[in-house]
């Protein structure tokens, strides 16, 4: 008796639930994140991504490899009205194409850490091995956005000299990217990519 008492009520929860129009929405696969992640350069107005949500991003991000775990990426969120336009200005030609995205982050590694030991460089890479290890940071931060219905775009263009002293950062830290988050206005359609075989040998 209790069995079927507990049966017919949870049947009766799902007929209300689907009467009511509740759908229960699955995560996206990582081959659904691939396949719509998207560089967008048109973001939707008026739509806000929130601080809870950049940490939810940036702490999956933490999840990237780095040499020797020494994990030298830094990240400076401009969230506010004020900061955000102030970034605008430090963009180039893509202030136009991330007016409105909810926030603009700027991407940055500590120097000296990532391909040295004991503060001498392990090889030739040196210093480029900081580099390496914030685009695969900043790799997990635009997978993770774009898995929760958020869209980028890595924007290489910026005065990094303007950018120090707005948001404070050191000299031993390289600027490397600013990158706009937000809720594309449109769907992008699918860049062509080059053959595998152009990119690929196997031996």
């Amino acid at each position: 008796m209790k069995f079927s008492a507990l049966f017919s009520a949870a049947a009766a929860l799902l007929m209300f639930a689907g009467c009511a129009g509740t759908a229960v929405q699955s995560a996206p696969t990582l081959d659904e994140v691939f396949q719509t992640r998207r560089s967008v350069r048109a973001y939707e107005a008026g739509k806000v991504v929130t601080e809870a949500e950049v940490r939810e991003i940036i702490t999956a991000a933490q999840n990237a490899p780095s040499w020797a775990n020494q994990q030298p990426s830094k990240y400076y969120v401009a969230l506010s009205p004020e900061k955000t336009a102030a970034v605008l200005e430090m963009i180039g030609g893509n202030k136009e194409k991330v007016a409105n995205a909810s926030a603009l982050i700027v991407s940055t590694y500590e120097k000296g850490k990532s391909g040295f030991n004991r503060g001498q460089q392990v090889n030739e890479v040196g210093e480029a091995w900081g580099a390496y290890d914030n685009g695969l940071s900043n790799a997990y931060f635009i997978l993770k956005a774009r898995a929760m219905g958020f869209d980028t775009l890595i924007m290489g263009m910026r005065y990094s000299d303007q950018l120090r002293p707005l948001f404070g950062i050191p000299d031993n830290e390289e600027v490397m990217a600013v990158i706009a988050l937000g809720y594309r206005a449109a769907d992008p359609a699918m860049p062509v990519h080059r053959p595998v075989d152009d990119i690929v040998k196997f031996f």
